[in-house]
Order: C-alpha cells, then structure tokens, then sequence
C-alpha cells in the first residue's frame, strides 16, 4: 500500500468515527517526517480516542504498524504514527491553538472525499 492509499484509509476511518473537518497535507517536498499529514478533531476526549483508535484498527486490518500513538490518554492531541502518514487527531479547543495547518503552511492541501481543506 502506497502511501497515498494509506492516507485514504486513514481519513476513511476518521469520517467513519465523525471526525470533523478533516485535512490532509502533502508534506513530501516539506517535511523528511512523513509523506502527508492528516488533521482532524473530535469534539469530546471520548471521540477523539474512537477516532484515534479506529485509525489503529484500520491501519492494522490492512496489514500496517502503527509505530507510536501519542496523547491517548489524554485525548487533547493524539499522535498516531502509521509512517509515511502522520496522523493529528485533535480536540477542537486545542486544534485552534495549535493551527498547524497554519504551520505547516507551504504544504499542498490534498482534496480526497472525506477531507474538506482548500
């Protein structure tokens, strides 16, 4: 799986967990981290872990690791590392505090069918 579909999956399986305004961000000629990021937020601590959670499933259902997941329990800012696709699961309240879209500004944003950036 390529890094374009895992990122596809990832975003599938934060809209199937109501995830809100979902983002993704080509950082291939931006970043050495990973290939893209995908920003989204939940608007409780519990939907944020069933957004992160559902990542980690469907990551692993199509046979990836998930190399570290940051901030679970906390569920303020959750970090889940798939590799070439970082994923920012956020709380609303911190997302606007953070604004790494803003950050991570020259990155193109990706339009897929479940992300709502440009």
């Amino acid at each position: 799986m390529n890094s374009k579909e895992l990122v596809n999956v990832a975003a599938k399986a934060c809209d199937d967990k109501r995830a809100e305004d979902i983002v993704i961000l080509d950082m291939q000629h931006v970043s050495l981290i990973a290939d893209y990021f995908l920003i989204c937020d939940g608007s409780s601590e519990r939907q944020v872990q069933a957004i992160a959670r559902e990542i980690q499933e469907q990551a692993e259902k199509n046979g990836l690791e998930v190399k570290r997941m940051e901030g679970f329990e906390q569920a303020r800012w959750v970090l889940v590392d798939i590799g070439d696709v970082v994923c920012h699961v956020f709380h609303r309240e911190e997302r606007n505090y953070y604004n790494l879209e803003r950050l991570w500004g020259d990155a193109p944003l990706v339009e897929t069918e479940f992300s709502h950036g440009g």
